[in-house]
């Protein structure tokens, strides 16, 4: 997922969303502004988490969500707020 959000504790509200729906993976701010993360779980909780990502918390204006959707790699024990300097997976 990549997207344009600014102030609004986006990156906690998507913590606490995939952590609800047991979906591990991360989400940071990129360089540019955007927020990426990268989650895998059940599809089921993914597709409950995407619909989520399009509305964000109270206060949020989102303005754009792209969605790719690949073979999970397993890699992740839990869902966590990485720091926008991390260079991503």
């Amino acid at each position: 997922m990549v997207g344009l959000v600014q102030g609004v504790g986006y990156r906690y509200f998507v913590l606490t969303e995939a952590s609800r729906l047991g979906v591990t993976g991360w989400v940071a701010n990129a360089s540019d502004g955007s927020v990426r993360l990268i989650a895998e779980g059940p599809s089921s909780s993914l597709e409950r988490l995407a619909r989520h990502l399009t509305v964000g918390p109270q206060g949020a204006e989102i303005r754009d969500v792209e969605l790719r959707w690949l073979v999970a790699t397993g890699a992740f024990d839990a869902f966590i707020v990485r720091s926008g300097s991390h260079p991503g997976d």
